[in-house]
């Protein structure tokens, strides 16, 4: 127990009699303190005793299309930490092909009576899915928010990256190095992240190279690829826009990065030295590929937060507007991007 004293003390930057008053259940102790204290036990796997063990208030409900990529993951993580804050109970849902819908998840949750649920990626994102769900949810009384993708005939608050400043950082970023035939390789049209990267990518190639509005039609055919949103994906994406020319491309996900990156070196080239590739997300490990992936960093803290707390609004009777919130996203400049290749000859 001593021992055990000791390591909790240690990590939690407190003495060991502090440790002692909150595993006691003693007053006198600062509430800043006590989570400290706590999460230095969740940190060292220790189970909590009985007494300290919030009693839930209540179940919420997180809904994601998968976990193979890492930034949903990394999105229910910070969700999690932040509803467990609060006192509330997460309960991850993941959809999986042959799996279950988003629509058969929602069903199960409510009749689990959660308080609220947070939708990542759903069909709110699909411009060609029926909205009407949502509404029928809205009309049984549980609260929800949306995370990625905006609709306007949904009624509920949405939280999202800014994906037509992603790719102008994406696309600056390139120009600087001096890359002139940059593409871009996403996922499918349908869904509003990829239609808004679209308008971004256009906008910024025509302002950046100073071309007409006649340029746009010969940008969407030549320098944009739709594919999946997966390694395989992003190497065939890539592969097509590298036949066309060109000498760096963005992707709408770090994964789909990474398939480019195979892409390039089944050709015998090299990234940076060749081809520069740009990733999307920033997900874990990324920093440790090889090389080194540059990423436009979406911010997962920022958003996941702001979803929980708009959903505990929505829950305690003071709900936000019909809006959106839109997060500005970073440039995370690494190994995988340099300054184009002299041609040769």
């Amino acid at each position: 127990m001593t021992a055990r004293l000791a390591d909790i003390a240690a990590q939690a930057g407190v003495s060991e009699a502090t440790v002692s008053r909150v595993l006691n259940g003693k007053p006198g102790v600062a509430a800043a303190t006590r989570q400290s204290v706590l999460a230095a036990l969740d940190v060292l796997g220790y189970e909590r005793p009985v007494r300290l063990r919030q009693r839930s208030a209540g179940l919420v409900g997180l809904i994601t299309p998968e976990l193979e990529n890492p930034i949903f993951p990394a999105l229910a993580q910070v969700i999690g930490q932040a509803l467990t804050r609060q006192g509330y109970t997460p309960v991850l849902a993941t959809q999986t092909p042959g799996g279950s819908t988003e629509d058969e998840l929602t069903e199960m949750l409510v009749d689990r009576g959660v308080a609220g649920i947070i939708f990542v990626s759903g069909l709110h994102a699909d411009t060609t899915a029926d909205t009407e769900r949502y509404e029928q949810l809205r009309a049984q009384g549980v609260p929800f928010v949306l995370v990625d993708g905006f609709s306007p005939k949904v009624r509920a608050p949405f939280i999202s990256p800014d994906d037509r400043a992603a790719m102008r950082l994406a696309v600056t970023h390139l120009a600087s190095l001096g890359h002139t035939r940059v593409g871009l390789a996403l996922g499918p049209r349908r869904f509003v992240p990829v239609q808004r990267k679209i308008e971004g990518f256009t906008r910024s190639m025509r302002e950046t190279f100073r071309l007409g509005s006649e340029a746009v039609e010969d940008i969407e055919a030549e320098l944009i690829q739709h594919s999946l949103y997966t390694l395989e994906g992003g190497q065939a994406a890539a592969a097509a826009l590298l036949d066309r020319g060109c000498t760096a491309v963005v992707c709408a996900s770090d994964m789909m990065a990474l398939g480019a990156i195979r892409a390039v070196r089944e050709r015998g080239l090299e990234v940076p030295d060749d081809v520069s590739v740009v990733g999307f997300d920033d997900s874990v490990l990324v920093a440790f590929t090889d090389p080194p992936l540059t990423t436009v960093r979406k911010p997962v803290p920022a958003m996941g937060q702001a979803a929980v707390r708009t959903l505990l609004e929505e829950i305690g009777g003071t709900p936000a507007p019909h809006s959106e919130f839109v997060f500005m996203p970073e440039l995370v400049v690494r190994g995988s991007t340099a300054a184009r290749a002299a041609p040769q000859g």
